[in-house]
């Protein structure tokens, strides 16, 4: 049966990372903090923060985890949910498409609190040890880093696993600044198969190694369900008027964390659709594909085990070539100069670099979810910004040296083909049968070659309590944290009354 974190397991271990803490100035924030911390963070810990950096190294940064985070790189506290709504001139479509921003969490990707998520509920059971344990953070990209930030803010050894492939500025910046141990395994994006396999070696051959699998760590999908969740929440109450209607939330799978969000708006909003995005090039849940991509920030080649499948409803494909096309259109001056004479509001195009790669998938996704269900202007897409064009400087370089300077004539050709030009082509709306055969792919990744339960498998399809269960663990983890902070004395040392 599916095992949730509720109870301490070893009081040595758990002892040992208090003393630890004790010693280093650990405080550790609740869940809840990370939800509203306007109201929750103490004063004490917000006029410390005016004078630490958005990236800096410091302990008291992980109060930083949350989509509250004022837009500043120093010193700055919290305010409204970043987002950015994009307008009709830019999308071609009547809807209302917002997308929340990543770029202002530590390391510029909310894939830091999807490892928060993952490594403290460990730490304060006492199933991690940071006096002897490592923490194998094995991803794709940004999960890695942000592992390898949390690692480091709570005096962590981290091991970080992603493909070769990836852009080169999250090997510099994982070797230079956060000094975490990297391993490069072969291939790209899709090579999830071959991070999987290093993880086996390193569970049979380094017994210190404690392995955060974002592909099957419930954290994961428990912090996004907790705090973005509600995040989305307060987004859509800042842009709806008197007709407005919630009717989508769209993420790209990757490792079904942030698309647990949607779990949390099927309790707000039951009809809302929920609906995941992934490569064309690799098309595993539309159609049992497989293949090499470049939408960075999304692993493919199998469904992950903490998606739950039964709460969406569509899934989407994205041609990779769109999405490099658009990185272009959105970063190079020609093309903002472009978009700007098309009647994008100047502001807005200003913006476009605060999406990402697979930012820029999550927002055709959004475009083919309103053509498909010909949404009108009442009608409210969020979707993610999971981070910034400030991550793939490098790609856009690569696509200088591959094709030359950026024109006029090419944004045109890019603006009509790639946004504009979308279709409702590759979008696959779905049923009971349709949901339960994707569900079933897990049985190859999970079972055949993960040696989890069969029994497991077929619990998270067929007990409709246990998703429920899983979600709202995060009540039970912020007393263990709050029980723990306590016996380290750190409410004490930053002179927060209880």
């Amino acid at each position: 049966m599916i095992e949730l974190i509720t109870e301490i397991k070893d009081e040595k271990t758990l002892q040992n990372a208090i003393e630890r803490y004790k010693e280093k100035k650990i405080l550790l924030p609740t869940f809840a903090q990370q939800r509203d911390p306007i109201h929750l963070v103490p004063q004490q810990i917000k006029e410390r923060l005016k004078n630490i950096g958005l990236w800096d190294l410091h302990p008291l940064n992980l109060f930083r985890i949350t989509w509250h985070n004022e837009p500043k790189e120093f010193g700055g506290l919290y305010g409204p949910v970043n987002y950015l709504e994009l307008p009709k001139e830019l999308t071609g479509v009547d809807a209302r498409i917002v997308l929340m921003i990543g770029k202002w969490f530590p390391t510029g990707a909310h894939k830091v609190g999807a490892a928060y998520g993952c490594l403290v509920p460990r730490l304060v059971t006492g199933q991690f040890d940071p006096t002897y344990h490592k923490a194998v953070w094995p991803s794709t990209g940004n999960y890695c880093r942000g592992g390898a930030f949390d690692s480091k803010l709570m005096d962590v050894h981290a091991i970080a696993i992603l493909p070769e492939e990836m852009s080169r500025e999250r090997f510099e910046w994982l070797r230079d600044y956060v000094q975490a141990e990297v391993i490069a395994t072969p291939g790209c994006e899709s090579n999830v198969k071959e991070i999987y396999d290093k993880v086996w070696e390193l569970r049979e051959t380094c017994k210190e190694c404690v392995i955060f699998n974002q592909f099957d760590e419930f954290g994961n999908a428990v912090w996004h369900f907790t705090i973005t969740g509600p995040a989305a929440v307060e987004v859509f109450d800042m842009v709806k008027d008197e007709d407005s209607n919630l009717f989508a939330f769209v993420s790209a799978t990757g490792s079904a964390g942030t698309i647990a969000t949607g779990d949390y708006l099927r309790t707000k909003f039951p009809l809302i659709k929920v609906v995941a995005s992934e490569a064309l090039q690799c098309p595993t849940l539309y159609m049992n594909g497989f293949g090499g991509h470049r939408i960075e920030g999304i692993g493919d080649k199998h469904v992950p085990w903490i998606h739950n499948v039964k709460n969406t409803d569509a899934v989407t494909a994205i041609d990779d070539n769109d999405t490099i096309r658009l990185m272009r259109l959105f970063n190079e001056p020609e093309g903002q100069k472009f978009l700007i004479s098309e009647g994008v509001p100047e502001e807005i195009v200003r913006q476009l670099p605060l999406l990402g790669i697979s930012s820029i998938a999550n927002m055709l996704s959004a475009v083919k979810t309103a053509k498909y269900f010909e949404l009108t202007s009442d009608d409210v897409i969020i979707t993610v910004a999971t981070d910034s064009m400030e991550l793939y400087q490098s790609r856009l370089q690569e696509q200088r040296e591959l094709n030359g300077e950026y024109s006029m004539l090419q944004a045109a050709k890019d603006f009509e083909h790639s946004l504009l030009g979308q279709t409702t082509d590759f979008y696959k709306e779905l049923n009971y049968r349709g949901r339960k055969a994707i569900h079933n792919l897990k049985y190859y990744t999970w079972i055949e070659q993960q040696k989890k339960e069969l029994e497991d498998l077929n619990q998270l399809w067929y007990d409709r309590h246990i998703w429920p269960k899983i979600f709202n663990q995060a009540k039970r983890w912020d007393e263990l944290i709050h029980e723990f902070n306590e016996r380290t004395g750190m409410y004490k040392y930053y002179g927060i009354k209880d």
